[in-house]
């Protein structure tokens, strides 16, 4: 999130909150496409991590965006900390470990979306590399200790730093070292949500499977196929998974709403400042009678920033997060929006995609979920494997895709997008399996290499 909200619109009702929620829905024809990604930042001459600040660190390559953008810095005090985009609505945020993170605009098309994702990466690249900085496309960090790797100057993240490891081991590692690749899309109705979050819940480990990309942990295997997945197991369970009440009867806004009200807060913003209150309950803010901030209520804003806060595998705002996937290359990158628009931008590719996951149970989808960072593709559920699920969820999609019609200027439909995926598919072998066949191989046991051919 490029920056934290600061409406101070009283909240006095939970339905309040969902109303917040229903807001959301806008009719088919004004569906979009918001896409993320994250990249680390590294030295190009030794590969090693970039701190904030000097005239060669993260803040430098901000500024130069800036001067070239005209976009807005965002400000935590007097330090510049992102950009957003005042016209197009995108922004440049920054991930606790200097994970440089472009929040995409809303566009209408992959098309749109791809070439928005390399008009930025031209743009930081030219800024960066005169500073002698490269950025990486994959899922976890490959080579730095937590120790080596900096510490962006936020508040927010100075609070979940102190909290993480009460509730999970993994968290720091989540925060500082993984890079994720996701999509934002729309919804109709409350139904039209609801049967999109199944879907998209159901699916996502074989999205993960299919974008699998973070198998070395300091300079070696780590045994995963996605590392970055396998931390969300471990981090803070409160707060991540698979949501098993939202495939219930009665699931709508109003039951996220109230898994929302259960998940621990982890601050408040007011003013300049952020109040630690994390492990507290949005409830007792409602009330007015908040333990860590005596006096303090509830604004829109802190509800919004809540929601940011909460990690499922698909997430609900005013639309709906796939974040399943780890980070890649450039073509992946466009890949990952393309499969999700297909399948859920198409009602009868969504249909028939819930018809092949509608009949998996609660301990079925977790069981898979729990498998597939380390097998990948071989994980199985219902007696099939993520392969086979693959290649049939990847054919719905590009129907879907084709069923849109939206071509580019040179009469191109968006299936082209799916290219990266299909050669997944094909091989059977998930992008991480490659970089480990590459590392045994031709890379000699290092992971130097990936520095030049994961590079943007």
């Amino acid at each position: 999130m490029a920056r934290d909200t600061t409406d101070a619109t009283p909240i006095r009702s939970r339905d309040e909150l969902v109303a917040y929620l229903e807001a959301g829905n806008k009719p088919d024809s004004a569906f979009l496409i918001g896409t993320e990604h994250e990249k680390i930042p590294f030295t190009l001459g030794r590969h090693e991590p970039v701190p904030y600040d000097g005239d060669k660190g993260i803040r430098a390559i901000l500024e130069g965006m800036r001067d070239v953008l005209a976009w807005e810095p965002i400000l935590e005090g007097t330090t510049i900390i992102g950009l957003s985009d005042p016209r197009g609505g995108g922004a440049i945020s920054l991930e606790p470990g200097g994970q440089f993170e472009l929040s995409g605009a809303p566009l209408a098309s992959i098309h749109e979306t791809c070439s928005e994702l390399n008009t930025h990466l031209t743009q930081v690249r030219n800024v960066a590399e005169p500073l002698g900085i490269g950025f990486l496309g994959i899922g976890m960090s490959p080579k730095w200790t937590r120790a080596e790797t900096p510490v962006m100057p936020k508040g927010r993240y100075k609070i979940m730093s102190g909290y993480m490891p009460k509730v999970g081991k993994l968290g720091l590692d989540m925060m500082f070292r993984t890079c994720t690749v996701q999509v934002n899309l729309d919804f109709s109705s409350e139904a039209d949500m609801v049967e999109k979050l199944r879907v998209s819940l159901a699916l996502q480990p074989i999205a993960t499977a299919l974008f699998a990309n973070s198998p070395f942990t300091e300079g070696k295997p780590n045994g995963f196929l996605s590392f970055r997945s396998e931390i969300w197991r471990d981090t803070d369970n409160a707060r991540s998974g698979m949501l098993p009440f939202a495939f219930e009867d009665g699931m709508g806004f109003e039951r996220y709403v109230d898994y929302a009200l259960d998940v621990p807060m982890y601050f408040l913003k007011r003013g300049e400042g952020y109040i630690d209150v994390s492990g507290s309950s949005f409830r007792d803010l409602m009330a007015g009678r908040h333990p860590a901030a005596p006096g303090e209520t509830a604004t829109l804003a802190d509800w919004i920033n809540h929601l940011s806060t909460i990690f499922p595998e698909v997430r609900l705002k005013r639309y709906l997060e796939m974040r399943g996937a780890d980070a890649g290359p450039w073509a992946k990158l466009c890949a990952l929006p393309a499969f999700w628009v297909g399948l859920l931008y198409d009602r009868q590719s969504m249909d028939d995609a819930w018809q092949l996951a509608k009949d998996w149970t609660a301990e079925q989808r977790q069981a898979l979920r729990d498998d597939v960072p380390r097998l990948g593709l071989k994980a199985q559920i219902a007696g099939r494997s993520v392969h086979e699920i693959a290649r049939d969820v990847l054919a719905l999609s590009r129907a879907g895709l084709a069923r849109r019609r939206r071509l580019d200027s040179q009469g191109r439909d968006e299936t082209r997008f799916l290219a990266p995926i299909d050669e997944v598919v094909a091989s059977g072998r998930t992008p991480a399996e490659c970089l480990l066949e590459r590392f045994h191989g031709a890379w000699e046991g290092s992971v130097e290499p990936a520095f030049e051919e994961l590079a943007y």
